[in-house]
């Protein structure tokens, strides 16, 4: 998808669609911008009042373009971002099968929301038909954005365009099922990425024998239960660059049956979902290659699946991690902590500046705060003032919980160092505090995104979160550091 700003509306072709946001409270301007035939007339008949997300058709009406439509925006000067999302929904429904091409007058548009605006219509423009026998009839390659004055210029649509790529990556990855996406097929769409960027990426990969070499028995004790042998992706941004990175680890369980623990049948098929902690890391990755931002990250994954077997790892087992603290494992289906907390004590090699993980992590965080914001934990005021004001900006937003030591005692185990879970209570804060006991090292915050990683019912599907969050953190400290 291309994107470009422009003072007035130039072309005018069969494949082009020209939309025109409106202000209920100021129509008039449109007359004489657009040559709109009888408008008061053409309104009073409709009674379009330019309401929020009411459409009016203009064609054959208004000699500047063959096709163009009023898209109405309510009071301009109340509108807020969820909002946006809604009329870049329709927008987008409105165009992708008829046109190749759209125009959008922005000039209803307070200033401060074109950005997300413009995010909004990249992100409602996805679709994925991989494995259907009949492809969507989408058409749509180009979006031109109008306006006067606008603060949007060409390193901000750059920025946009990176990140659509990189949410797209991420979305693919995540709609793809656990028979195609597993561990070694995460590892290989790395190792393609950076086939196309070897300026900008290295990648390394760790097998079973090395993590056992490395003494990542949590690890191991996850995906010893499936035939499909588990991985530690690495993928490495500006590696020349000497600041300290900043570390993305993404738990990418492929697909999770809960192991002997085993998670009810209903819903089931949502569990290739799992894995979209690693499929946000790997879009981010992308972005910033595409973007070529000025920062040195590091892209980890922690990539399993979780399998009922023989060789599954049993409740009540006891293992050993990375880090020397033992773990007895008092459900299989708490599994991505177990993954996370050896890959957590793996990334300390690259002295970060500090380490975020990415995690499907508890239905407990779901619980607490839907499908509308990530829960968002860390000890670290700053990090957490950083990481709420890039979700704003994003509108890919966070809500921050605790993660205190008064939690700790509910992980206490009899047997080992640490049970990997806490009770029924507070079970999305037991597992953050399960996480902060390897992350001691670093400054770190973890991203539960088990209710925002993807939708259920019949918009089921991935939503790539958090890779604008992430690119909007990364946008922000680039520029600072620059």
């Amino acid at each position: 998808m291309k994107l470009s700003i422009n003072t007035s509306f130039t072309e005018n072709t069969s494949s082009q669609f020209l939309l025109i946001l409106v202000d209920s409270e100021n129509t008039q301007h449109l007359a004489n911008a657009y040559q709109i035939n009888d408008l008061n007339n053409l309104i009073e008949a409709t009674q379009f009042k330019a309401a929020f997300n009411e459409t009016l058709s203009l064609i054959g009406q208004t000699p500047t373009s063959p096709n163009a439509a009023l898209v109405g925006v309510g009071k301009a000067a109340e509108l807020q971002a969820a909002k946006l999302v809604k009329i870049a929904q329709t927008i987008i429904k409105a165009s992708q099968k008829k046109f190749k091409h759209i125009s959008l007058d922005l000039s209803a548009l307070p200033a401060e929301l074109h950005y997300l605006f413009a995010l909004s219509l990249t992100q409602a423009a996805y679709a994925f038909d991989e494995f259907k026998s009949k492809k969507a009839d989408n058409v749509l390659e180009q979006i031109s954005l109008i306006a006067a004055e606008s603060p949007l210029n060409a390193a901000q649509l750059k920025l946009i365009e990176a990140v659509q790529s990189g949410q797209s990556f991420a979305r693919d990855l995540g709609n793809r099922p656990g028979n195609i996406c597993f561990p070694e097929y995460l590892a290989e769409q790395a190792l393609e990425l950076a086939a196309q960027y070897p300026d900008l990426l290295r990648v390394n990969v760790l097998d079973e024998q090395q993590m056992a070499d490395l003494g990542m028995h949590s690890f191991l004790a996850v995906s010893k239960g499936s035939d499909r042998p588990g991985r530690i992706i690495t993928l490495e941004y500006q590696a020349e660059r000497t600041e300290a990175p900043v570390v993305l680890v993404g738990k990418g369980i492929t697909f999770d049956t809960g192991g002997i623990s085993l998670k009810p049948g209903a819903g089931m098929d949502e569990m290739k979902y799992d894995m979209c902690g690693a499929a946000s890391v790997l879009g981010t990755l992308r972005a910033l290659c595409e973007s070529r931002l000025a920062i040195h990250v590091v892209g980890t994954i922690a990539a399993a699946e979780n399998m009922p077997s023989g060789k599954a790892t049993r409740p009540g087992d006891i293992v050993s991690t990375m880090s020397g603290q033992t773990v007895e494992i008092l459900n299989t289906d708490a599994e991505g902590r177990l993954v996370l907390c050896d890959t957590l004590t793996y990334v300390k090699r690259f002295n970060p500046e500090l380490v975020i993980d990415i995690a499907t992590l508890t239905g407990a965080c779901v619980v607490a705060l839907g499908s509308v914001l990530t829960g968002m934990f860390t000890p670290d005021d700053k990090l957490a003032a950083e990481l709420s004001e890039a979700g704003q900006n994003s509108f890919d937003r966070v809500w921050r919980m605790p993660v205190i030591d008064d939690y700790q005692e509910q992980l206490d185990s009899p047997f080992a160092d640490i049970a990997n879970i806490g009770g029924p209570k507070a079970g999305a804060v037991t597992a953050a505090c399960f996480l902060q006991r390897f992350t001691r090292d670093y400054r770190w915050a973890h991203l539960d995104i088990a209710g925002t990683a993807w939708n259920s019912g019949a918009n089921k599907g991935a939503t790539g979160r958090p890779v604008p969050l992430l690119m909007q953190f990364l946008a922000h400290r680039a520029q600072s550091n620059g």
